[in-house]
């Protein structure tokens, strides 16, 4: 199939089809004039893509299980991954909890609630670490 069909299938413009394939994720077989030509496992591959990307996988660790013309699902990358998620969650719902909080809080002022309070306090102290890490 040419690019212009692998695009349409698969929902992602051709320019990203050729990222893809400069980065080694797809490998074209051919070119039909100027057209890159794909074959029809192009469309598992980049949905596979698509779902690892969603899932936060970078293209490196992608990549790494696409080398071979079968897909090798890298279990303890996905393990490591759900991991991270879990981490994220619970952090989205601690952050999720202290804005209901102080939406709610019946002090005066937000900076009288104590709970405010630690939550700026972890919000700064994750922002120094942040730019700290940037720096190195």
């Amino acid at each position: 199939m040419d690019i212009g069909e692998a695009s349409k299938r698969s929902n992602l413009p051709p320019s990203t089809l050729r990222y893809y394939e400069e980065k080694g994720l797809i490998k074209s077989i051919g070119r039909s004039g100027l057209k890159r030509v794909f074959a029809d496992d192009i469309s598992e591959r980049l949905a596979f893509i698509s779902l690892g990307r969603s899932a936060g996988l970078s293209l490196d660790e992608l990549k790494n299980m696409l080398l071979s013309d079968n897909i090798q699902v890298d279990r303890e990358v996905l393990l490591s991954k759900a991991d991270e998620l879990d981490s994220r969650i619970s952090h989205l719902e601690s952050m999720r909890d202290g804005l209901r909080h102080a939406a709610n809080c019946p002090a005066p002022n937000h900076f009288e609630c104590p709970k405010f309070l630690r939550l700026l306090k972890i919000a700064n102290q994750r922002w120094s670490k942040s730019r700290r890490d940037h720096k190195l």
